[in-house]
């Protein structure tokens, strides 16, 4: 079990609910007429933010979660201060808090930017892109990927510039990547270490890593990642605020993320 911001909204919901309930099934064992004005100012309290708290558990648990991207490795795609949604029910529906499956609807596609829980600190949120599927071999050798024995296309866009607190990136080369029928953007620094290497990735696990290759911590240094870690899959941009440098992105409100 996580205690995480789902267990405190849990935990919230039920006990808002307990003493707004609670109160009620006094004044009727009680046979005292509700008024409201002569409520208690917890039961007060909790009347009014049960419905609330109760709602946004539904909508985080089960529809689509915020999440704020801190750092550059998935850029070009995501930059540092993008505000995303995560839709919450794309690879089934989990109870909350226990995180346990109960319904089976679909599986991580390659290609799909996905949120899952740091296999090595399941307290910590990551964003990474699926690279590999249950069962795929995937190689990746002088910057270049091939899954399956077979090389991914990459295409030269020429020379990426960066903004804000990406601004660091700038000069690495911008590169269009076919990951078959995903097409995606990614970075390649040329002055970074060449890090390769090859990997099976196991049943009900995923290969993952960030667009920014060179700058990201993904599935070549620390794994790959287990199914039941799998948050859901990054969808859209509703807000972008770099704080340090540009603020508000107005340009980037409204981005779907593929």
């Amino acid at each position: 079990m996580n205690f995480d911001f789902s267990f405190f909204l849990f935990s919230a919901s039920l006990i808002t609910g307990i003493i707004w309930g609670g109160y009620l099934y006094y004044l009727k064992r009680t046979n005292t007429e509700y008024i409201e004005a002569n409520e208690p100012l917890i039961v007060e309290y909790a009347r009014s933010f049960f419905p609330v708290v109760l709602i946004v558990f539904i909508l985080r648990s089960f529809i689509a979660e915020p999440f704020r991207i801190p750092s550059g490795s998935m850029m070009p795609t995501l930059l540092i201060g993008d505000f995303i949604l995560v839709n919450k029910f794309t690879y089934g529906i989990r109870i909350p808090v226990i995180n346990k499956k109960i319904i089976e609807i679909d599986e991580p596609k390659r290609g799909d930017a996905v949120v899952f829980r740091y296999p090595k600190n399941p307290a910590v949120d990551y964003i990474k892109r699926v690279i590999g599927l249950p069962g795929d071999r995937i190689s990746y050798v002088n910057k270049h990927l091939t899954v399956n024995d077979k090389p991914m296309k990459q295409v030269s866009l020429g020379r990426y510039q960066g903004i804000g607190q990406g601004k660091t990136m700038t000069g690495s080369e911008l590169l269009s990547e076919d990951l078959l029928p995903v097409e995606h953007e990614i970075l390649i620094n040329h002055n970074a270490p060449n890090i390769k290497g090859t990997f099976i990735v196991p049943k009900g696990h995923y290969f993952v890593m960030g667009d920014n290759r060179d700058n990201s911590n993904d599935s070549r240094y620390w794994g790959t990642v287990p199914e039941e870690n799998l948050v859901g899959r990054a969808f859209f941009i509703w807000m972008n605020w770099d704080w340090e440098n540009t603020g508000i992105g107005f340009n980037r409100i409204g981005t779907v993320i593929k």
